[in-house]
């Protein structure tokens, strides 16, 4: 019995090998790694471990009821004679790995086989290989719902109980009885320990494809990432011919494809690495026109096609195989991501998975870009919004006092629309702008001053620190400085009969500048001080949305930070600060 088991166990390690090296094999590394088999994959997946099983047959080990056995390759067998062998490990694989339909089959294969070799254990046999094929697929099928791989001990028991069932069909079919139960007697222990442990070593051997696929994946899954990393400067600007060479350049240096193309819906927009002297990127000359791209334009889905697909007229295009990705904006298809390959070996599940989970990526970076595009025109069209509520903010205040003066005093009025025509002169010239220097903001508040003299006279002394000329160059949303001012003579200085100082201070901080209005009116309270920035305010003498305006916009254009500071204390005048960043000059 013991020299038996070392001769079953040396038998099983041929099949363990043969095992290994169709592991290799990339179609069978595809098949075992699905969740689920197709049926087109069904009957060459049957087939191939109905091989199993016949090569589990073919290197057993002859056993007659009259001799000791012998250990040659069995072709044949005479009526009193039987064969311990391997073939239930195909068996029970094909339905751990591929479920019922597969074991069945591989079970129906290698059992018409079996029984046309003979021998007086041939029906007993051939029937244990269809039930061993059903047991293992209603493993596999409990196994799916848990989504786990076979683990090596399930299928060391399976195996064991499967050689264990054949044995007991001997006992029941195989005749006459007295030679079924000496051979089951002689041969049953040792072929249910060595085709129990063929079966686990033969899963830990699959298992350890799923772990190396699943390694695979992951360093994929990353390299994803890292490329979508690389490619978001280029594709949150949208898809053009520019953004799209500058991505397929990344993207051929990284991935191991002969050439990396991307279209829009119309025209190929680039195409980098081999055969790019003939696949020109070029809006009049490479449009759009093969059937594969076409097909991913209009389903949405993933295409591997053949060299046929690629539809290259050029002799000698090393380019044989193509898959072609959707990139996708929301739910609309606008355009494709496609490697080409010059091998269909190339191409793996892991690389598939791998291109599916990158155009998914590239595509959200398109979605997203779709969106800072909307949102930055909303952003804009609010801005000019609120920038076409300040003329009539001040044009409202200017004209109330031009109102008070045509009765007490008309040449004075005549003179303050003289000075409001010239201040509506120089804002015409930044009034279409979204931003302009700090030097043309200046010009805008020296008109509005040429304006307001007018009631204060010699009341008013408006004074310029600026440590850097520099700073002049500085970009500022248009009408941002006069509402400040304007705010602080309507409000801060109302009622003073003489000394109306406003200090206007450009200094640096950090990497941008720091812009400060002093005035030394009468200040603010602390309880309108809290609400003067969240909403427009009730004004006797205006809008009152002047502050809550400028504060506003330099918000949306230049973030939080940027935002208005007002410090003030009644009696000891306000003070409005705000900061604009470096990357806004010139």
């Amino acid at each position: 019995m013991w020299s038996l088991l070392l001769l079953m166990l040396e038998r099983v390690g041929i099949i363990v090998t043969v095992a290994f090296l169709m592991t290799r094999l990339n179609y069978f590394r595809t098949v075992i790694h699905q969740q689920n088999v197709t049926n087109r994959q069904r009957i060459p997946v049957t087939i191939m471990f109905g091989l199993f099983g016949i090569l589990g047959t073919y290197t057993g080990i002859v056993v007659a009821m009259d001799s000791s056995g012998i250990s040659s390759w069995a072709m044949v067998l005479d009526e009193d004679e039987a064969i311990a062998n391997s073939r239930v490990i195909g068996i029970v694989i094909a339905g751990l790995i591929g479920g019922w339909r597969i074991g069945l089959g591989a079970g129906l294969i290698a059992g018409i086989h079996r029984y046309t070799l003979g021998g007086f254990t041939a029906l007993s046999c051939s029937i244990s290989g269809l039930i061993a094929g059903l047991l293992s697929g209603l493993i596999h099928k409990r196994l799916q719902k848990s989504r786990r791989h076979v683990p090596p001990f399930v299928a060391l028991l399976v195996g064991g109980l499967a050689e264990a069932l054949q044995m007991g069909l001997i006992l029941l079919i195989s005749r006459p009885f007295g030679e079924a139960y000496h051979l089951v007697s002689e041969i049953g222990l040792p072929m249910i320990v060595a085709n129990g442990i063929g079966t686990a070593i033969f899963i830990l051997v699959i298992n350890s494809v799923f772990q190396e696929e699943e390694k695979m994946g992951a360093a994929q899954a990353q390299k994803a990432l890292r490329l979508a990393g690389m490619t978001i400067a280029h594709l949150r600007q949208g898809l053009s011919v520019k953004t799209a060479r500058a991505t397929c350049n990344i993207l051929s240096k990284e991935v191991e494809a002969a050439a990396v193309a991307i279209t829009d819906r119309d025209l190929t927009l680039a195409h980098v690495g081999v055969a790019s002297d003939h696949h020109i990127a070029n809006q009049q000359i490479q449009p759009v026109q093969t059937e594969g791209t076409q097909y991913v334009l209009h389903s949405g889905t993933l295409l591997i096609a053949n060299k046929d697909a690629i539809n290259c007229d050029f002799r000698g295009c090393p380019l044989n195989k193509v898959i072609i990705a959707p990139l996708k904006r929301k739910s609309e298809t606008v355009g494709t991501l496609k490697f080409y390959f010059q091998a269909e070996t190339d191409i793996s599940t892991v690389t598939i998975e791998f291109i599916k989970g990158l155009s998914s990526l590239l595509s959200q970076q398109l979605e997203i870009a779709e969106a800072e595009r909307y949102y930055q025109l909303a952003k804009e069209a609010e801005i000019k919004a609120l920038q076409t509520q300040v003329s009539p903010h001040f044009l409202f205040n200017v004209l109330n006092t031009i109102v008070s003066l045509v009765r007490i005093d008309p040449d004075k009025a005549r003179q303050l629309l003289i000075s409001l025509s010239r201040y509506f002169r120089k804002n015409l010239e930044g009034s279409n702008a979204k931003v302009i220097s700090l030097s043309q903001e200046f010009e805008h508040v020296n008109a509005y001053l040429s304006v307001e003299k007018e009631r204060f006279v010699e009341r008013l002394d408006v004074s310029y620190e600026v440590e850097d000329q520099r700073f002049m160059n500085y970009k500022i949303p248009p009408m941002t400085l006069q509402p400040i001012v304007e705010n602080a003579l309507k409000h801060g200085m109302k009622g003073m009969p003489h000394n109306s100082d406003i200090q206007i201070i450009v200094e640096q901080q950090g990497e941008g500048v720091l812009i400060t209005i002093k005035d030394n009116g009468k200040g603010i309270s602390e309880e309108r001080l809290k609400e003067l920035l969240h909403q427009p305010l009730q004004s006797e003498t205006g809008t009152g949305i002047g502050l809550y305006n400028v504060n506003l916009r330099l918000e949306m254009m230049f973030g939080k930070s940027s935002g208005l500071n007002i410090q003030s204390n009644i009696g000891n005048g306000t003070t409005v600060a705000f900061y604009l960043p470096s990357f806004d000059k010139e």
